[in-house]
């Protein structure tokens, strides 16, 4: 349920029952939520909320490239710092309505202003935007899965809001377990790629020259966790890709 929903509490939801009943939890678990990545580089999002959860959101959003703009009265000096050197922008006032979510492509609210949250989800409803507002699910059409990020890996974990701490658990055992040597893996097989691409013909030849190596003998990920010589074990695990390039190259019959 949404960490400010519980029973006896000053609802914080569209429902306005004015003491939270839970209501607009029930269902929740049970929703089947649609899991993407979205590609944020210079497109325009807005966080509504200087304070520290309004910080960590702007963090994420720079984190991916997107084109940041806060609308907050006052902000947590890390933000005024980033509005400073240019790295977001800063309008420094309250949330004003439907004209602030002109041309953006996403929204999130991040104060404790319970109307406010309920203006911008609605505003951006209307729109069909991507809307977030922190804590509340049911005023969000998408939420914000824990990230286990390493290069060009990244993991995520979700509870559906069940249970944020988990989540975190989670996290960490698999950024214990999937760490440094799958992202250098997944950059050294994005480097033959285009040769696949470029040499074998189907869907299926692509998927068994790449299974080959991923879950092949000997292990390409304990190669590189074992960072035999000077480059981390990554000839080695170039040996095993040029010989399943070999093993993979079509036989060309003469004329």
């Amino acid at each position: 349920m949404p960490a400010q929903a519980y029973a006896g509490k000053e609802c914080v939801c569209q429902l306005r029952r004015g003491i939270c009943d839970q209501s607009c939890v029930q269902g929740m678990l049970d929703t089947p939520f649609y899991i993407a990545c979205l590609k944020l580089t210079g497109r325009r999002c807005v966080v509504v909320g200087g304070g520290e959860i309004g910080l960590e959101k702007v963090e994420g959003l720079l984190a991916c490239d997107g084109a940041v703009t806060l609308i907050a009265p006052q902000a947590e000096p890390a933000l005024r710092e980033y509005a400073r050197e240019g790295s977001i922008v800063w309008e420094r006032r309250v949330y004003a309505g439907p004209a602030d979510l002109e041309g953006v492509f996403m929204a999130i609210a991040a104060t404790n202003d319970t109307d406010v949250n309920i203006a911008v989800y609605d505003d951006a409803e209307h729109r069909a935007m991507l809307v977030n507002v922190v804590d509340v699910p049911p005023l969000c059409n998408f939420i914000l899965p824990a990230i286990v990020r390493t290069g060009p890996l990244a993991i995520a974990i979700s509870t559906a809001g069940a249970s944020p701490a988990l989540a975190k658990r989670i996290k960490r055992q698999i950024a214990a377990e999937y760490g440094e040597p799958y992202a250098r893996l997944a950059v050294l097989l994005n480097e033959v790629r285009g040769w696949a691409k470029g040499t074998l013909e189907t869907y299926q030849d692509r998927k068994e020259f790449f299974e080959g190596i991923v879950n092949g003998d000997p292990d390409p990920v304990e190669l590189l966790r074992g960072g035999g010589g000077s480059d981390g074990g990554e000839d080695s695990v170039r040996e095993l890709i040029a010989a399943a390039q070999i093993r993979h190259e079509p036989q060309r019959t003469g004329v």
